[in-house]
């Protein structure tokens, strides 16, 4: 990226909302100076089903964050999430060639391209390759493993990969704008890069971020992403339950959830009665409490059991020494944290963005969007290094829109 000033946008496009940041990066500092949010239509599931709802929503999103910030985007960052998103990890490893055993780039250039060399089954992209640490003769490298002295070099990526046409989807809605997608970001990563701190990554922690249609996760293990998923569960499926379990609309069973639904059940009389409105106006009716939180609590215990599932072997709460972060809309469920804790069996709490956000911005919502922003750009500067060669999201989207 040059250094003179550009505006970047991150676009997150949710299931319940859409929300677009826009970023002034110098080349060496980032400022937040616009904001566009807009009720999501045409997306379901982080799946966009009708591509006009979706642009319409998206577009005045985006139309909204240039005039808050007095500016037009030069590129966008845009989140990915969805139940197509899948991925596996590659290992590789090669004999350094120098008859010094000193590693040179061209023994991490070749490494890394083997890593990635897997194919992929037909009608699926790239999204992340996502690099664990190299290691030397066995032993766990941080950072360059260059003019390190060595036998053997070894690095693995977990790789996320994605249906094409659905990625497609995703990115013509911000073509139809007549902006460029710098990068697809996952969700998982932007979210975690906000809302974890690098010494917690280099500890172990694994981040969920719970939206409305769908759940991200991500695990950090010596200091870099170990392993990712989507769940395409989240807060929607407690108000559609809610909303056939006590036989109300989705707005007034969303209202419940909202004022009432806990992840955990507190109430100890099944007597005891909430209203739906506390107006007592026309319409206002009462249910039980104890009903509510039974029917919130069996989804949100379902649903971390069910990442706790997906992540299988590779979680395990000695390796995860800090814990789970809870981030997304829905984490702001009263109790989720203490469930949390429970099915991981480590300490669990919500997420908080750093101080530096602005008071605004400091809504579990926006995780995703501020540490897309953040995320974006300091991958930027690893474009050029070994770890992004070989492929990858940039290479696919040239082939997906060559003819476009």
């Amino acid at each position: 990226m040059s250094s003179r000033t550009t505006y970047i946008g991150a676009v997150e496009i949710g299931t319940s909302k859409i929300t677009v940041l826009v970023g002034e990066y110098t080349g060496r500092e980032l400022a937040i100076i616009g904001h566009g949010e807009c009720s999501s239509r045409g997306v379901i599931k982080g799946t966009v089903v009708d591509y006009k709802a979706a642009s319409e929503s998206t577009h005045s999103a985006l139309e909204q964050a240039e005039r808050d910030a007095g500016e037009r985007i030069d590129g966008v960052f845009l989140a990915q999430t969805g139940g197509h998103l899948e991925g596996f990890y590659n290992e590789a490893s090669v004999n350094v060639k120098a008859s010094d055993n000193m590693i040179e780039p061209g023994d991490v250039r070749t490494v890394c391209d083997l890593a990635k060399s897997k194919e992929l089954p037909s009608g699926r992209m790239v999204v992340h390759n996502i690099r664990r640490p190299f290691r030397v003769d066995g032993r766990l490298v941080p950072g360059n493993p260059e003019n390190l002295v060595g036998q053997r070099l070894e690095v693995g990526y977990w790789t996320v990969h994605g249906q094409e046409q659905r990625l497609a989807d995703n990115i013509h809605v911000i073509r139809g704008f007549n902006l460029e997608v710098r990068e697809l970001v996952l969700a998982s990563l932007a979210s975690g890069h906000m809302i974890t701190t690098p010494e917690e990554r280099q500890h172990g922690v694994l981040a969920i971020d719970i939206g409305a249609g769908t759940t991200d996760y991500v695990l950090y293990r010596d200091g870099a992403p170990h392993t990712t998923g989507v769940v395409p569960v989240g807060g929607t499926h407690l108000t559609n339950d809610l909303s056939i379990g006590l036989r109300l609309t989705e707005g007034q069973a969303e209202k419940l959830k909202l004022r009432f639904g806990r992840a955990d059940v507190r109430a100890k009389d099944r007597t005891q009665k909430v209203w739906l409105d506390g107006n007592f106006a026309i319409g206002d009716r009462q249910f039980p409490q104890m009903a509510i939180e039974q029917i919130t609590s069996a989804r949100a215990w379902e649903l971390l059991e069910v990442v706790r599932r997906k992540l299988g072997s590779a979680f395990s709460p000695e390796t995860c020494a800090s814990g789970v972060v809870l981030s997304g809309g829905t984490a702001k469920l009263a109790g989720l944290a203490d469930v949390a804790a429970r099915v991981f069996g480590v300490p669990a709490h919500l997420g908080e963005a750093p101080t530096w956000v602005r008071e605004n911005m400091r809504d579990p919502g926006y995780h995703t969007a501020l540490g897309l922003l953040y995320y974006g750009v300091s991958s930027q500067a690893e474009k050029a290094g070994p770890a992004r060669r070989g492929g990858g999201f940039l290479t696919g989207m040239k082939r997906l829109f060559a003819s476009t």
